[in-house]
This record gives structure tokens, sequence and C-alpha cells, in this order.
């Protein structure tokens, strides 16, 4: 297994939209999850040479997206892809302590937490996560759009937690992408 721990952050998008290829024309998951591999990250521990912050929705897995195996991505996963303060604090600790150079916010077409926040007011817990995409979307309807809209929003979440544009220099870089649930193919660099 290659050592991800100096991937750059051009090196590692290059290195998801490879692994994204790679899904498109495999029936069968990719990545490197051998009992070799288990010990391996289980004794010179993990290096993961990109933070996937996605929605926890069942069809979105970004280790089988990007045909990566154990120790390759460090995952974030939550309704609507939204940024709290413990995401933030996970997105901290894969960039400070395991030195990862790429963010990644995936969202994904037909979300039904954005769905939920265009068209319902729900109660409970849910409503945190939906007040935070409408803040996102603001009076945005289409679906594919709110989605976007979404992203970028937790994008500038972390860019302005993180002062991005200052670890820019460290090769610290954030982006958005969309998930295809019906293609499985990824669109980088949507904002």
């Amino acid at each position: 297994m290659t050592d991800f721990n100096n991937l750059s952050a051009a090196e590692a998008i290059e290195k998801l939209k490879k692994g994204n290829k790679l899904y498109l024309d495999s029936i069968n998951g990719i990545g490197d999850i051998s009992p070799a591999q288990r010990l391996k990250t289980a004794v010179e521990g993990q290096h993961p040479y990109a933070i996937i912050i996605s929605c926890s929705d069942s069809r979105v897995i970004p280790e089988s997206i990007f045909s990566a195996g154990i120790g390759e991505l460090f995952v974030i996963r939550v309704a609507g892809n939204v940024m709290d303060d413990h995401q933030l604090g996970s997105v901290e600790y894969a960039a400070s302590h395991l030195g990862v150079k790429l963010i990644v916010v995936l969202g994904h077409d037909h979300c039904g937490a954005v769905d939920a926040a265009i068209n319902h007011d729900p109660e409970g817990y849910i409503k945190f996560i939906t007040d935070e995409i409408k803040k996102a979307i603001g009076n945005e309807t289409d679906g594919y759009k709110a989605c976007c809209l979404n992203v970028r929003h937790s994008i500038q979440i972390i860019e302005d937690s993180f002062e991005i544009h200052k670890e820019e220099e460290h090769g610290l870089k954030v982006i958005g992408a969309v998930y295809n649930l019906e293609s499985g193919s990824v669109e980088f660099d949507i904002t």
C-alpha cells in the first residue's frame, strides 16, 4: 500500500478522480480491505489522503465512490453534510494531527435533508439540520441547486473556521463536489 502521508491537495484530488473512475466501471468494491491492510493500519496508524464530509445517506459511500480501502479516507458523515463544532473538530484533527491536505465537502442529488429543508418544516433534532440547510439555500427550490448551495455553505464554514487561505500556503485545500446517485459520478469543484 502506498504511503499517503505526503500527498498534496492536487495529488489527492487526482487520486479521488481516478478512484471514482474505477468505481464507475466496477461491479465489486476495489479498495484494499485485506487482513494485511487492517494489521498495517492498526500497527502503523492511519495516513488518509483526504477528508470527506458527506451525507449520511446510505446510498453515498465515500470509500466505495472513490475506490478507497482501509486508512485512505477520513470520512465524516452527517445528514445534509452540514457543519457544526463536532464536524469541525473532526476536520481539525485530521488536518492538524494526521497531516491531511485535502478537505472535500461531498453533497449528492436527491438529498432527503435538502428536500426536507425545501419542502417541510420538521420538528425534533432534524430541525437543527434543516435550519442549517435553510440558511445555506435561502429561497432556492431546485434540489440540485440547493445541494450545491449547501455544499458551498459548508465550505465557507470550514474556510472561516480554519482560515483556509492562510493554510493554503501549507498545502491545505477545501473543495466541493456533488455525487450523482444514478450514474455514480462525482462532479468536482462545484464552487
